[in-house]
């Protein structure tokens, strides 16, 4: 500010005192300096940001490469140990040597192969039918399949006696009374620094954790052992754990030494920030005129009718019969790039416009599924609701309006609000009584991830809630969330509340809800994607026809005898 202040009073005086072009001048220069300034500062945290961000990929990129070739190799190791269990030949004799040294020659990462018992190997494709004398040695750690594994055995250390260096380690893994010893590190694209790795393995009986492979850096098991991306001081840490075998890589980089060994480029990028620094009011000009372009094209398209509908179905998991379909609302601008409808129905919020949407989604939907909706009484098709849809005093007539129009009952047509639209609690409660009292059934969408209580739900007065997707995901997993789901479900039972699970996307996910003791109806990839109204109609035709043929019995001894034939 003080900066701005002299330039306007140096400008001032300029006027002043000299003509107006030279006082333009002086006012282009100290702008184009002062803008130099700042772009060259916005550079340098830029440059520092893209920097960051680019190791943090690179890091992730690196633990998961790491993970992939410990689990890829762990898994050959296991197919080459089962084949030496199956050996019909005599105890480490020479044929079985022999039959070991073969499996080492078709491997590129195989040293040795052989027997062993109780921590001491008793012969070996390397060793010979008589292995050295040497101590009983304990595995570092046991893996949950019973498989030990040893660092650097007394066998496969050098002729001093010293352990091999880092990237040489040898690691035994020994199943039942045989072993195979190899170097990871053969298959493993390591990478030069600044990037370094860490790899730590948990002991199964005991659950603690320990170094297996590479550097030893002193960071807490609270970073080794757990996935994610963690920044201490001027150090990048990103753990990738594997679900199969109880390992975790930790991949590190010291964020200056990232930076110089990208000096160039971290210098290009401040001389071009600086250079563009003029230009940054013309970018941010672009920038509103672009969002403004979006608004102006939604509106638009409203307008002329250019948003469609495509529908997901309901399923019910006791049955496995199609109940109901969701109706989501797809746009594709003027430019061909399809936008999400989490971008411009909150644009539409925002500008306060979302109620026309709500309209062409219903007029649309009831249209498509009119018919539908007047023959079979117990499909339910649901429609998304904003938040100010609830508090707009035109959006109950409206959709009497549509129904009446088309014949349709209220009890066909769901109303699905999220937790958040409730939060202008009088206006919203007053509307859901309204919807019920026609006939509607009012859903919790995404619920779990708002702040619904018991006490809030009661209040409300709904019929159903719809499991957020997060919970679903998070089952057969180790999340916190699935802990929650046995809560929700109790909640729902209490408050005879129906569920609908989202995001259903596994067998095992849709078996978890299908044990459940109240009904649950589920939505998801499993069941099917989103499709346009042809498409989904065909769909629940098939659905039906399914149906018919395993309740009636003559239909059902048609499709048996046409499956047999």
């Amino acid at each position: 500010m003080l900066i701005w202040d002299a330039l306007c009073h140096l400008s001032a005086i300029g006027s002043e005192t000299m003509p107006s072009m030279k006082t333009r001048v002086l006012l282009t220069l100290s702008a184009t300096i002062l803008s130099a300034a700042c772009g060259m500062l916005a550079g340098n945290q830029l440059a520092r940001a893209i920097g960051i961000r680019v190791t943090e990929s690179r890091l992730d990129q690196y633990a998961t490469s790491i993970v992939s070739d410990w689990e890829a190799s762990s898994s050959e190791l296991r197919t080459v140990l089962n084949a030496m269990a199956v050996s019909n030949h005599r105890a480490c004799g020479g044929k079985e040597i022999a039959y070991f040294r073969g499996l080492i020659f078709e491997s590129d990462y195989l040293k040795d192969a052989g027997r062993m018992r109780d921590g001491t190997i008793q012969c070996s494709a390397a060793l010979g039918p008589f292995a050295p004398a040497a101590a009983q040695s304990t595995p570092d750690f046991v893996q949950q399949d019973g498989a030990s594994i040893y660092r650097s055995l007394p066998q496969y250390r050098d002729q001093k006696g010293k352990a091999l260096s880092s990237d040489q380690t040898v690691l035994t893994l020994q199943l039942g009374d045989f072993f195979v010893a190899f170097t990871p590190y053969s298959r493993m694209h390591l990478q030069a620094a600044p990037m370094h790795y860490t790899e730590t393995a948990i002991d199964s009986p005991t659950q603690k954790a320990g170094q297996l492979l590479g550097d030893s850096p002193q960071l807490s098991l609270a970073i080794l052992a757990n996935e994610g991306m963690v920044r201490l001081g001027d150090s990048l840490y990103g753990t990738h754990c594997s679900i199969r075998y109880f390992n975790c890589v930790t991949a590190y980089a010291s964020i200056p030494e990232v930076l110089q060994s990208n000096r160039t480029k971290f210098i290009s990028c401040i001389a071009l920030c600086g250079l563009g620094g003029g230009l940054a009011g013309l970018l941010l000009s672009l920038l509103y005129r672009r969002n403004k372009s979006i608004e102006q094209q939604l509106r638009r398209a409203i307008r002329r009718d250019k948003l469609r509908l495509v529908y997901q179905p309901l399923v019910d998991l006791k049955t496995k019969r199609i109940v109901g379909a969701e109706s989501l609302v797809r746009w594709t601008p003027e430019d061909g790039t399809p936008v999400g409808p989490d971008v411009f129905v909150r644009i539409a919020e925002e500008r306060g416009f979302v109620g026309e949407i709500t309209q062409l989604v219903l007029r649309h939907a009831i249209r498509e599924f009119g018919e539908t909706l007047r023959n079979q009484p117990s499909f339910r098709l649901s429609i998304n609701v904003a938040a100010a849809d609830l508090v707009d005093p035109a959006f109950l007539p409206m959709l009497d309006q549509v129904l009446k129009k088309a014949a349709v009952p209220a009890t066909s047509l769901a109303i699905e609000i999220t937790e958040g639209s409730t939060a202008r609690r009088e206006g919203a409660i007053e509307t859901i009584r309204s919807l019920r009292q026609r006939g509607h059934s009012v859903h919790i969408d995404d619920f779990g991830t708002g702040y619904s209580s018991l006490a809030y739900l009661h209040e409300l007065s709904v019929d159903a809630i719809k499991i957020d997707r997060s919970f679903t995901q998070a089952i057969g997993t180790d999340a916190v969330m699935v802990g929650i789901l046995p809560q929700i479900l109790s909640m729902a039972e209490a408050l005879n509340l129906a569920v609908i699970a989202e995001g259903i996307e596994t067998s095992i996910q849709a078996e978890y809800f299908a044990t459940a003791d109240r009904g649950v109806v589920a939505q998801g990839w499993l069941f099917g994607r989103p499709a346009p109204a042809d498409a989904f109609l065909k769909l629940l035709v098939e659905d039906a026809k399914k149906s018919l043929a395993l309740t009636d019995p003559h239909s059902r001894a048609v499709a048996l005898s046409t499956s047999a034939a």
